[in-house]
């Protein structure tokens, strides 16, 4: 134990034999003392003072001093790391046994340099580790929250989680620290949030960048047999943040990849399972370490390549991506306030008006999150500076009108609904990595041998729903009085825009049926009209994914009535009234409503008739 004295430090030991106190001027590195003999067996600096040996003269008294702990050992002192005492770490568990034995093997190494060495770093390992030490954890609800609404807009379904988590923790003083996943486009605040929870929560923060590890020994760590053996990612982040008990963020836990030294992702599987990582054993340290009281957060863009055992390990929460108002609010709230900060101006010198945000979002960037309007406003920060150095401008303002001065030409434009209605050509909606996004499905028919022809860079999943419309349309086609030898005197053509963009999903069934449909009877299709939905043999409705995204694309691209399988009514209801104002959303369940509702009931005229 060490005591303060005047400008010492006085080390009291309590061993077998006797009391050794010694008297050290400075912290300086010593590695192990035999008190038996009082040896000093390795000693930087000769500024220790024996006292008291064992069977020497008694110790002169010191009244100061208070009671030695018993069974105490001395195993490392050092500037670094204090004075660290076994009893305080190790005792009555098997680190205890563990550790004392690498210290007799390093007592009988001392005249072999790579071999104490390689033992003194796993000693240092060892007593580095926060064994029984955690952070106390912020009982506050009210301060959580407002850290929360205080970093980011938002994230409410992330939010609500971990104030629910604090909630269960205050009433029973315990309870199970939440794994959980946050799934979502790049850009929408995954990484970011995990921060201010742990700012939240006041616990220490860890950040792990699984993107690309491929070695087991990543996650477990090496066998310290082998040569530059360290411990795992996952044993390092608890030693780094010094209590047992962090938030530990797993980042881009979906990009994990595996090779012939192992599946990471098994690897991941006991670090993750609160039932079992209480006792997760690295490799390298060769002792259980207790990963029950870490708070664990992870990331992914997508969940397809998360192998589905570690998948059921994790609570899901879905980021979607950010709507315009949203972005504004961001924008408004973090965005500039920290771009006119970093760029060394002020609210009075640089004003960017609501509108520019709103262009900015539409037509200056294209993503579900909000990277690249970030940088977008960095621009502007940035020209709006040297305006003001160069020409000692007070104010600088930038407004709709003259936004292309600081960004330049539009770089997107949103295909907006049609004017007029038209045969063979349906809005679809589609997901995709940055957000939403409306296709023009167009279908052509001409005679010919009865051929399907799909061209747009289409995937397998879609080619096989343009089959299943065409074989739907075959079935009904007496109801719509389809000549019997049509199919097989006709070639039919569909093709999707953007031929240079791969396009793959069941999403489009729906909509590649209806323009097939369309082309064949040459019945005309609302243009005001997008719709979305797997398509079965039978006519069947499936539902869908990435809806929120959908719609806000069809919103943006002045679509009023959007046709959504019955089935994702629940995910309907759950979407703010700010995605939904402004749409006719139908839910639908047989390719018959779509029809009803899609087709219009005239025909196209032809010249002659």
């Amino acid at each position: 134990t060490l005591f303060r004295s005047h400008d010492k430090y006085l080390l009291v030991l309590n061993v077998t034999f006797g009391i050794a106190i010694f008297t050290l001027q400075d912290y300086h590195t010593f590695i192990s003392i035999d008190c038996k003999v009082s040896t000093l067996l390795c000693c930087r600096y000769p500024k220790v003072t024996i006292v008291q040996r064992q069977g020497g003269n008694a110790m002169p008294a010191q009244k100061e001093l208070p009671a030695c702990p018993v069974e105490t050992t001395l195993t490392l002192i050092s500037d670094r790391w204090k004075v660290l005492i076994l009893n305080h770490l190790m005792a009555g568990t098997k680190r205890f046994g563990e550790l004392k034995k690498e210290i007799s093997r390093f007592k009988s190494s001392l005249n072999s340099p790579a071999e104490s060495g390689v033992i003194r770093t796993y000693i240092e390992t060892l007593l580095e580790m926060p064994w029984d030490k955690a952070g106390k954890d912020n009982q506050d609800i009210k301060y959580a929250e407002e850290v929360l609404e205080a970093d980011h807009y938002g994230l409410e379904q992330v939010k609500e989680r971990i104030l629910e988590f604090l909630a269960v923790r205050s009433l029973t003083k315990k309870g199970e620290s939440p794994i959980l996943c946050l799934v979502g486009p790049p850009g929408t605040g995954k990484t970011s949030i995990a921060k201010s929870l742990a700012k939240a929560l006041k616990k220490p923060y860890v950040r792990i960048s699984l993107g690309g590890v491929r070695d087991e020994a990543e996650i477990r760590g090496h066998r310290k047999t082998y040569v530059g053996a360290m411990p795992g990612r996952i044993a390092n982040g608890i030693r780094q943040a010094g209590v047992k008990n962090p938030l530990m963020l797993l980042d881009e836990i979906d990009k994990v990849s595996t090779d012939y030294k192992g599946d990471t992702f098994s690897a991941l599987l006991e670090v993750l399972d609160s039932e079992q990582n209480n006792r997760f054993r690295d490799h390298y340290l060769e002792v259980p370490v207790d990963l029950s009281e870490v708070t664990f957060v992870t990331t992914a863009n997508s969940l397809q390549t998360i192998p589905r055992p570690l998948l059921d390990r994790m609570e899901v929460i879905e980021v979607s991506s950010y709507t315009e108002n949203e972005k504004l609010h961001i924008a408004t709230e973090h965005l500039i306030p920290k771009q006119l900060e970093r760029h060394g101006l002020t609210k009075e010198q640089l004003t960017i008006s609501k509108g520019v945000i709103w262009k900015i979002a539409q037509n200056y960037t294209k993503e579900a999150g909000v990277r690249q309007m970030e940088r977008e406003i960095g621009n502007i920060c940035r020209k709006a500076a040297r305006e003001i150095y160069e020409h000692d401008k007070k104010r600088v303002q930038v407004t709709e009108r003259n936004i292309e001065k600081y960004l330049g030409k539009e770089k997107y434009t949103y295909q907006m609904a049609n004017a007029e209605d038209e045969v063979g050509i349906v809005r679809g909606l589609a997901w995709t990595s940055v957000g939403g996004d409306t296709l023009q499905i167009e279908v052509n028919v001409m005679p010919g041998k009865g051929e399907i022809i799909l061209t747009g860079q289409l995937g397998n999943v879609m080619k096989e729903s343009a089959q299943a419309g065409i074989s739907y349309i075959r079935s009904i086609s007496s109801k719509y009085k389809v000549a019997e030898d049509f199919f097989e005197k006709h070639d039919i053509h569909i093709h999707i825009p953007e031929g240079a963009v791969p396009k793959d999903g069941p999403s489009a069934g729906i909509t590649m049926a209806t323009a097939m449909l369309s082309a064949i009877t040459d019945k005309k299709v609302r243009a005001d009209l997008a719709m979305t939905g797997e398509i079965t043999l039978r006519g069947r409705v499936l539902p869908i994914g990435g809806l929120k995204e959908k719609l806000l694309a069809a919103k943006n691209a002045g679509i009023r009535t959007v046709l959504v399988p019955r089935e994702n009514k629940k995910d309907v209801d759950e979407l703010s009234s700010e995605i939904t104002k402004g749409l006719e959303i139908i839910p639908v369940s047989q390719m018959e409503e779509v029809l009803k509702i899609a087709l219009m009931r005239t025909r196209r005229k032809k010249d002659g008739n």
